[in-house]
């Protein structure tokens, strides 16, 4: 006979021979012993398996929460500190994304192009494949958003891209691939 805190297990008993009738048969000493082991078991189970579930629910934080608190990181990482881009008007908004501000060309393509060329360390390979996936993450953000992208982020792909090629060919590599 088998006691598990499996609840499907509860629902179907596929063996009735294994089963006693308490009223009608008695159960060994042996018998006893093993389904109070077994009780005890499923129950720890069980118990582990619900702390675990309310632990895993209480810890979590609702995706906005998280999503805010990676996208602050993510400020943070590029150089940021200005006030909350929730908090910015329109006039302030526009300058983080003019010419010279954090979020414009200028800078954005640099610190795309920077995190190609010192990711490579050199390599040709490296650079390459740092290239092409530049490339296919623009490629991805337009997909994701259905149709060209603006302007400014044509700009910054294009400067990004012109940059790479340009470290390329400063470190002697064509810019042309070989192995297409």
């Amino acid at each position: 006979m088998n006691i598990s805190s499996n609840f499907q297990s509860f629902m179907q008993v596929n063996d009735t021979t294994a089963t006693k009738n308490l009223y009608t048969q008695k159960l060994s000493k042996d018998e006893v012993d093993g389904l109070k082991k077994q009780i005890k078991e499923s129950m720890n189970a069980f118990t582990f398996k619900s702390t675990t579930v309310q632990t895993d629910l209480s810890s979590k934080e609702d995706k906005f929460s998280k999503d805010y608190k990676e996208f602050q990181s993510f400020l943070k990482d590029v150089g940021y500190k200005g006030k909350p881009i929730a908090n910015l008007s329109t006039a302030e908004a526009k300058k983080l994304v003019s010419e010279d501000g954090i979020f414009g060309i200028k800078q954005t393509s640099q610190r795309i192009a920077d995190f190609v060329i010192k990711g490579s360390g050199g390599d040709e390979k490296l650079m390459r494949a740092g290239r092409d996936g530049m490339l296919q993450g623009f490629k991805d953000a337009q997909d994701v958003f259905g149709s060209k992208l603006p302007d400014v982020s044509q700009k910054t792909i294009q400067a990004a891209t012109e940059l790479v090629d340009k470290a390329m060919h400063n470190l002697g590599f064509s810019i042309i691939n070989k192995e297409v």
